[in-house]
């Protein structure tokens, strides 16, 4: 389902969606990651093993199919699980990972029978708000750049921010690994600040305020898109209701 500004005018309804949806094709890595099962790059594997059918015949990658088709992978059944979206107030000292050896990770919060994984990450040491979905599609939209959407932080420095360093992030800096897109930024208090950007780059944020000379203190993320962590409780979840999904993208 893809989220818009405006509902534009003769656009079909839920229902006549979710029926074309059943019909359509799609890889099968793609359906067998959607629908929760394991991840793509796993289902590729798997298909190259020879352990995923498709209505009994082995499935090679480049095959196609629907929610119409028999599909099984290592001999179980992989159907559409029910769509799962859901809000999380991340503590510190926690890995955004499904899994990890040697750190404590977000899946020790989440108390869901359903698979679900993190749309995109944040840093160990990084609170605030995070989404988790078992829909790649809506995890897509969130995620790829050319949507834009705009995520916003809530930054805590060892000392005083200047006009000039906040013109500078507004402007974009050169990092290591190119230019920034031009933020918004909002001064809080001396030494706060909020901080909106759509790139997804790894700890951006951190490393344009250590390029200023400025010592991160804390790091929340207190919105995406026009949804607010609001009064969450850290290492909590809720569900997102439709409206909360309408202002990711508004």
């Amino acid at each position: 389902m893809m989220y818009e500004k405006k509902k534009a005018k003769g656009s079909k309804t839920l229902d006549q969606r979710n029926t074309e949806d059943a019909r359509e094709e799609h890889r099968v890595q793609k359906l067998i990651s959607n629908w929760g099962y394991c991840s793509r790059r796993k289902a590729e594997a798997l298909i190259e093993q020879g352990k995923v059918t498709i209505n009994g015949k082995v499935a090679v990658l480049g095959d196609k199919a629907s929610e119409k088709d028999n599909i099984l992978a290592e001999g179980n059944w992989v159907r559409p699980e029910r769509k799962i979206y859901v809000m999380f107030n991340k503590p510190r000292h926690c890995a955004t990972a499904l899994e990890d050896k040697f750190q404590k990770t977000i899946m020790s919060y989440i108390h869901l029978k359903e698979r679900v994984f993190p749309i995109g990450r944040l840093d160990f040491n990084t609170t605030g708000l995070l989404l988790l979905t078992n829909d790649g599609d809506f995890a897509n939209q969130i995620m790829h750049p050319r949507y834009e959407i705009k995520k916003t932080y809530a930054v805590e420095l060892d000392r005083m921010i200047d006009t000039r360093s906040i013109k500078r992030i507004e402007r974009g800096l050169e990092l290591d690994d190119g230019m920034t897109a031009p933020a918004r930024v909002e001064k809080l208090q001396r030494n706060k600040i909020e901080v909106t950007i759509h790139e997804g780059k790894n700890r951006i944020i951190r490393r344009m305020m250590k390029l200023l000379g400025y010592h991160v203190v804390s790091l929340e993320r207190v919105r995406i898109g026009r949804l607010e962590l609001g009064n969450l409780p850290v290492g909590k979840t809720r569900p997102l209701t439709e409206e909360d999904k309408q202002k990711i993208f508004s």
